[in-house]
């Protein structure tokens, strides 16, 4: 196999899908203004500092998500990605996949965010197989609680190693903006920062790594 792995935001998307998800319902006047505004700024903070607790940020993101019933949440993700994702995907990330696709490599995203805001987003870009944070689910309802290992920092790697489920891996490119993914980055034997903050840009000028610019 020959992998190749899609960080989803700030690297296909020129936003973060999870801020923008908090921001969006702040906009559309779905949850309370002030404290929603609050907590997902100071976890957003969290997360650019490299010290985010994924389980305490996600189950604040699925609070929202056990208040209401599955067809209302698809179609309120539709709006999302239509107001707020589809102007913000980046092109030179579609031309990233399909020059992998051509090649006929396996594709994967893999995201910190979770499973319900970035499955739409990266099937869209034409990515199938996801490795997310999950969100659990009992009864067809939105529990609130986070499912297997978060898929942050090198928690990445074990989600990784998950779903090879023991395949080998020929070679690899991983592609990602953010330093919380350089575990992701060094395991990868083709390393790609993709407007790298600035700590992932100073490790990529170090390590060698090729650093690209899709921005719009």
């Amino acid at each position: 196999m020959k992998l190749a792995l899609f960080d989803l935001d700030h690297t296909l998307l020129n936003t973060d899908s999870d801020h923008s998800w908090g921001e969006f319902l702040v906009n559309e006047g779905l949850v309370d203004p002030v404290r929603h505004r609050a907590m997902n700024d100071k976890f957003y903070e969290d997360y650019k500092a490299g010290q985010l607790d994924p389980i305490a940020y996600n189950e604040f993101v699925f609070e929202f998500l056990t208040q209401h019933e599955n067809a209302y949440l698809t179609a309120l993700h539709q709006r999302f990605m239509q107001k707020v994702i589809r102007p913000q995907m980046r092109p030179e990330g579609f031309k990233a996949i399909q020059r992998h696709q051509q090649a006929g490599h396996a594709l994967v995203g893999i995201t910190a965010t979770s499973d319900f805001i970035t499955a739409p987003i990266f099937r869209e870009f034409g990515i199938t197989e996801i490795i997310a944070t999950n969100a659990e689910v009992a009864d067809g309802k939105y529990t609130g609680k986070v499912i297997n290992i978060p898929c942050y920092q090198k928690g990445k790697l074990a989600r990784l190693d998950q779903w090879l489920q023991g395949r080998a891996v020929a070679e690899s490119w991983a592609y990602s903006d953010s330093i919380n993914d350089r575990f992701l980055l060094e395991h990868a034997d083709h390393a790609v920062a993709v407007n790298p903050d600035e700590r992932l840009e100073a490790l990529a000028k170090q390590q060698g790594w090729e650093i690209q610019d899709w921005s719009i």
